[in-house]
């Protein structure tokens, strides 16, 4: 399709100037069957697209969400089942989106080069074999202001219902006072057709709870998650404002949202916006007997709805609906066990990875709302496990390979402007161009995101060798972020042992992805590094008389076993000084996300499972469980003692103990797509614990349950899948039971 943009006006919306969101209409004339019809759209920030009425939108805040300056995305629709013979309408409704993104001040994104109105690109093909009427979007559009004064991607949207235009998009309708649709300056990205799944609303929730609230009522929808609610208001009076609030939080008995703004009194001089516009969505009704509105330009993380301007009639539990949404990604993994919090746990870091998979993963689904690369990087592994992302996945990459700079350097948070690389990366976040297509090659066999991310990889390993101290050591962004119980940034593992760790174990996939696609001097280059990074490692930042890492923190120790740092002579010492120092910190956790991803694993390799259990299970802080004991619904951002700050109450970063669930305790571990290994832990307290994974074959499974003399363990695997099975050395007596699928 072409570049030719349209526009309704030359003005863009701010909080100090609303410009409503556009509509745009074209009407045209078949004298023909059509047999073929497509049309391509790419609206930017946002469309919703109607033929003759009919939304045909493929699902919420089409079409992608990018840098505009990067790639501009399209849709292509199949259209022929809702076109005519006579008149016929297309209509548009453009919001801001990430065209005109000024509530993200904090990430400069009300600075970037591409800020502007919304506008649209078109190309519509109809045709009966024959005849052809093909048209793409210029000045016979009309447009006119619509109902929604206001949206902002982070904050809100506001709809003036008595300014609603009936039958705007259909047949018939009179537009001769409407206004003449404007040439669009060109956007400077890529025009790309978006592959990734669509955002879809997945389900209905009613609320648990309406009580009177101050100055109007409070709707609780028992979980925290993230989409839109639907107001359905009766017997409204024209000009009634009810406003909402969204929050995902109650707090000391009071609705709070301070945790989702950034409330600090400096914060909030520089940026005033946050006192009045975060998560929050107006509707000005028209005064009918019934009145539905469901937001269309944003979504919020929520748990609570604070609705003001309605009466002690209208507060009813139909008021509103949550309308959970999120990317329509595949679910192709699962656990359960015979201890509900563990499937508690399990849920709730489900909740967190969809309620923040808007196309792609983000930190959070209120304040940010941004792709943090470090984010998904360490949560890869489960999320993987958990959910076909391939398809997402690869479109993200490819923004994220836009975004590298020229020296190879990327961003902490895609998609961006120019914020990100002097504050929120490092070999942490930017191991995400590693690590996703690792994990769809290690799970699914994909080489295509290898050889897509190639050349990324490389450049990277060659900036990352640039920035190397005079010892030989990386110490260049962010480290063990949110060390447990304290600020964020305070971790103990020092920057110099986490940032060569990663460009350490990046290299080293890379070596075998690279390898994969045939690649062999590069693959030589990644090994060298791998190599080289292993040995300075070893050479300025181990104690081996005492087998003690600089830091001398659980990170810090765990870190170089999990990602083999140590010879294999040498990893029973340095797993006896990690036992050390976790007894030294009464058989807690104190790491932070990267200590996290690992620690589990390397105690359940070390035959520690009891332990591990204990330490995620336990009621004492710091714990898992203790967050269920707490109420948490989804995974908080930090682990915290009670009271304390915790940041957002959804990040899913924290929650790769679901990994653990499934490949320690049930024992599934999927080697490649063609070799299952199966290694169950049996922990006491458990009855029985089951997993399984959806492979390109077919379905790999395994169950293990307590009888009466021995431990049953059934194993299915497809055909053509081998499948090996480890046994602990002290594991009672187990009967194997192996299907062929």
């Amino acid at each position: 399709m072409n570049k030719r943009f349209i526009k309704a006006t030359e003005e863009w919306c701010s909080f100090d100037h609303h410009v409503p969101a556009p509509y745009l209409r074209k009407s045209f004339t078949l004298d023909f069957v059509p047999e073929k019809a497509e049309i391509s759209i790419c609206g930017l920030g946002f469309y919703v697209l109607y033929i003759n009425g009919v939304n045909v939108t493929k699902g919420m805040l089409a079409p992608y969400i990018s840098n505009v300056d990067h790639y501009c995305y399209y849709d292509t629709y199949d259209i022929k089942k809702h076109l005519r013979q006579g008149e016929n309408v297309i209509g548009i409704w453009l919001g801001n989106g990430f065209m005109n993104p000024f509530g993200g001040a904090v990430w400069d994104f009300d600075q970037v080069d591409w800020l502007g109105a919304p506008r649209v690109a078109l190309e519509c093909v109809i045709t009966d074999g024959e005849k052809e009427l093909s048209f793409d979007a210029d000045q016979s559009f009309r447009t006119h202001p619509s109902p929604v004064i206001f949206d902002e991607y982070r904050m809100g949207e506001y709809y003036d219902a008595t300014r609603e235009i009936p039958g705007w998009n259909l047949p018939g309708f009179d537009d001769s006072a409407w206004n003449t649709a404007l040439s669009a300056e060109m956007p400077r990205g890529e025009l790309k057709q978006c592959t990734a799944e669509p955002i879809l609303i997945q389900r209905e929730i009613k609320p648990v709870s309406v009580q009177k609230y101050e100055n109007g009522y409070l709707y609780d929808f028992g979980i925290n998650t993230a989409g839109l609610c639907r107001l359905q208001l009766k017997n409204a009076k024209a000009g009634q404002k009810i406003t909402m609030l969204h929050s995902e939080r109650h707090k000391d008995g009071k609705f709070d949202i301070s945790n989702v703004i950034f409330s600090s009194p400096a914060r909030l001089e520089k940026y005033p916006f946050y006192k009045t516009y975060p998560q929050k969505n107006i509707y000005i009704a028209k005064g009918a007997e019934e009145e539905t509105y469901l937001p269309q330009f944003v979504y919020h993380g929520f748990r609570y709805v604070l609705v003001e301007g309605i009466t002690e009639e209208q507060a009813t539990e139909d008021l509103l609906t949550y309308c959970v949404m999120h990317s329509d990604i595949k679910p192709l993994g699962g656990f359960s066990c015979s201890e509900e919090n563990l499937n508690k746990l399990y849920r709730m870091m489900q909740n967190s990875v969809l309620s923040n998979f808007y196309y792609f993963q983000t930190d959070c689904p209120h304040r940010e709302k941004n792709g943090w690369t470090g984010d998904a990087s360490m949560s890869s592994d489960y999320v993987a496990l958990m959910y076909d992302v391939t398809n997402s996945w690869r479109e993200w990459l490819a923004n994220i390979r836009k975004a590298m700079n020229d020296a190879g350097a990327l961003p902490g948070i895609v998609p961006t402007g120019t914020w990100g690389f002097d504050w929120g990366n490092g070999p942490a976040w930017d191991s995400i161009i590693f690590n996703l297509p690792y994990q769809l090659w290690r799970l699914r066999g994909n080489t295509d995101l290898i050889r897509e991310n190639a050349h990324c990889m490389v450049r990277y390993l060659e900036y990352a060798m640039t920035r190397r101290s005079a010892d030989g050591t990386i110490a260049i962004g962010l480290g063990d972020w949110v060390p447990v119980g304290k600020k964020a940034s305070r971790y103990d593992a020092p920057l110099a042992l986490t940032d060569t760790v990663q460009v350490m174990d990046i290299a080293g996939k890379a070596q075998e992805m690279l390898d994969a696609i045939g690649y062999t001097n590069q693959a030589l280059f990644a090994g060298a590094v791998c190599e080289d990074l292993r040995e300075t490692i070893r050479r300025e930042l181990i104690d081996f008389d005492t087998m003690t890492v600089a830091g001398d923190c659980q990170t810090s120790q765990v870190l170089p076993i999990y990602y083999g740092v140590f010879n294999e002579d040498e990893e029973a010492a340095a797993f006896e000084k990690l036992l050390e120092i976790i007894h030294r910190d009464g058989d807690s956790f104190t790491s932070g996300f990267q200590g996290m991803h690992t620690l589990f694993h390397v105690l359940s390799a070390f035959g520690e499972s009891e332990l591990a259990y204990h330490m995620i299970t336990k009621h004492e802080y710091p714990s898992y469980v203790h967050l269920l004991d707490l109420g948490f619904t989804s995974m908080p951002e930090e682990f915290q003692p009670d009271g304390a700050e915790c940041g957002s109450h959804n990040h899913h970063f924290l929650g790769d103990v679901n990994r653990w669930f499934t490949c320690c305790l049930a024992g599934l571990n999927i080697v490649d797509p063609t070799h299952v290994r199966v290694a169950p832990h049996f922990v006491q307290t458990l009855n029985y614990a089951e997993a399984y994974y959806d492979l390109p074959a077919g379905r790999a499974a395994v169950k293990w349950e307590r009888g009466d003399d021995a431990i049953l363990l059934t194993v299915e695997v497809p055909a053509g899948v081998e499948c090996t099975v480890d046994l602990p050395e002290d594991a009672p007596a187990v009967k194997i039971l192996q299907k062929r699928g």
